[in-house]
């Protein structure tokens, strides 16, 4: 591999030197293409990200606001800008380049993409980092709740209207499904769902609309907005401390935020509902500034610096082993599903080596061991991503799709890779069986473009007739998985 150009300092004016496009790479937040230099924006992201974003490309806050907006063209300070929406939550925002500044060398440049942010001059991993859990957030008392599996929506009001629909996520949107019925303060209707999180709006006499009492909303990419509403699957529980004035739960689900989640008081204790997507999740109660391990939870775990926490587990066990290494002080597993933890998976001694169960939801994962400090891939394991100390074990938890290669039975290697991996020519190995190429993996339901890399070169799936051009002209196929 060619060596890159690592800047430190990035002024607007070598911006365009480290902005380039590569078929390995091809979401990029910035590349420059055909006279024009393009950034990719996440509606998702949180303020600190758009500010992080904004200082490094100096894209002023109103800039980006204008481009969440959707509306192309616009101008600003006498430079006209065009916004194309790529996805529910992704817009591009682009301008011409003069060709002074469009001259670079693409062999000597660092990308800059979404993940160096995220783990900054190490390589791509190939999962994708989501919000752990969800918590409804209502202007007044819910009337909207989740009970045995039924979801009951109500909205006040609009005693005048002849007709309202409830359309969501949940039904694709229809507009006709679901009619809601009309009572003396409003209308309401129920419908069976699995918890999760759902996007919702309702449709009054024709007229769609978020719904006023829902604090929690995303842009629809219409310049509008949705209403989240989370399904709970777990309920924390805190028995006594009546005379506590406040109690907040934090744990790894939450990056242990001290005051993110606070608790309900009942009669006899505190609760708090939640959704958690399923894994593992350490967590304490803070009462009264108090952090303490819940006492009605047997599942406690001491990490690598002797604090006691309890835990819980939502989905299936996987049961990571080491063999041998009889002699080391301790190991412990770390990886994308704990946020590459360096001390809080300690794996437990066994006649022949090392071992921990453990709960994590669908999904891809890299992982390693740490034996007395020093990070080593699973060698029991023949599926890995990277490369040198950038080597990681790779597991697939519930794989949902099998890509496949029927021709090329002579070849040496080939490689999947596309968006769900961020075009990471180092994972996904494909084996070898029977003369065909296949792959396993889970992917969330949602538009994947993908190739395949037969030693070396890279190539569209010759089975799937729908593809779609890319920015160099080559093309990538294209996949949708179903909710």
């Amino acid at each position: 591999m060619k060596s890159r150009l690592l800047f430190y300092l990035i002024p607007i004016l070598l911006l365009p030197a480290l902005c380039s496009l590569a078929q390995n790479k091809p979401d990029n937040v910035c590349y420059i293409n055909n006279g024009r230099i393009y950034f990719q924006l996440d509606r998702s992201w949180p303020d600190t990200k758009r500010k992080e974003i904004s200082i490094l490309f100096s894209l002023d806050s109103m800039l980006i606001q204008k481009a969440f907006e959707g509306k192309s063209p616009f101008i600003i300070d006498s430079v006209t800008w065009e916004v194309t929406n790529i996805s529910e939550n992704l817009v591009e925002l682009s301008k011409s380049v003069p060709k002074s500044q469009a001259s670079y060398n693409p062999s000597e440049v660092l990308l800059i993409d979404d993940s160096w942010f995220i783990k900054p001059f190490t390589e791509i991993p190939f999962f994708s980092i989501t919000k752990k859990y969800g918590i409804n957030r209502f202007a007044k008392v819910p009337a909207n709740r989740y009970e045995n599996g039924e979801a009951h929506f109500y909205l006040p009001g609009y005693q005048k209207s002849g007709k309202v629909y409830l359309s969501g996520s949940f039904n694709n949107w229809s507009t006709i499904e679901l009619p809601m019925q009309k009572t003396e303060t409003g209308w309401e209707t129920s419908v069976t769902l699995a918890p999760g999180k759902y996007l919702y709006k309702y449709i009054v006499d024709g007229k769609w609309i978020a719904d006023p009492g829902n604090l929690l909303k995303e842009n629809d990419g219409e310049s509008g907005a949705n209403s989240i509403l989370y399904c709970y699957n777990y309920v924390f529980k805190l028995s006594g401390s009546p005379d506590a004035k406040k109690v907040y739960l934090a744990g790894s689900f939450n990056d242990w935020k001290r005051k993110d989640l606070k608790m309900n008081r009942v009669p006899g204790g505190w609760i708090l509902p939640l959704y958690l997507e399923e894994g593992t999740y350490s967590y304490k109660f803070i009462v009264d500034g108090i952090w303490i391990p819940d006492p009605a939870n047997s599942n406690t775990r001491t990490d690598a610096y002797g604090n006691m926490n309890s835990f819980v587990g939502i989905g299936d066990t996987v049961i990571f082993k080491l063999k041998g290494f009889n002699s080391a002080e301790n190991v412990i597993l770390s990886g994308s599903f704990n946020s590459w933890s360096t001390n809080e998976l300690l794996m437990n001694k066994t006649s022949d080596g090392w071992e921990l169960p453990y709960v994590i939801g669908a999904g891809n994962y890299e992982y390693k061991f740490i034996v007395d400090g020093r990070w080593m891939p699973d060698p029991a394991n023949p599926v890995t991503a990277g490369s040198g100390e950038n080597e990681n074990s790779c597991i697939v938890v519930k794989p949902n799709y099998t890509f496949s290669l029927k021709q090329f039975a002579d070849a040496k290697k080939v490689i999947v890779t596309g968006s769900f991996n961020g075009w990471n020519e180092g994972s996904f190995p494909m084996v070898r069986k029977d003369g065909e190429w296949t792959y396993s993996v889970y992917l969330k339901p949602g538009k994947y473009t993908y190739k395949f890399i037969v030693d070396g070169q890279w190539m569209i799936d010759p089975a799937n007739e729908v593809w779609e051009e890319n920015r160099v002209g080559t093309g990538n196929s294209v996949l949708w998985i179903e909710p």
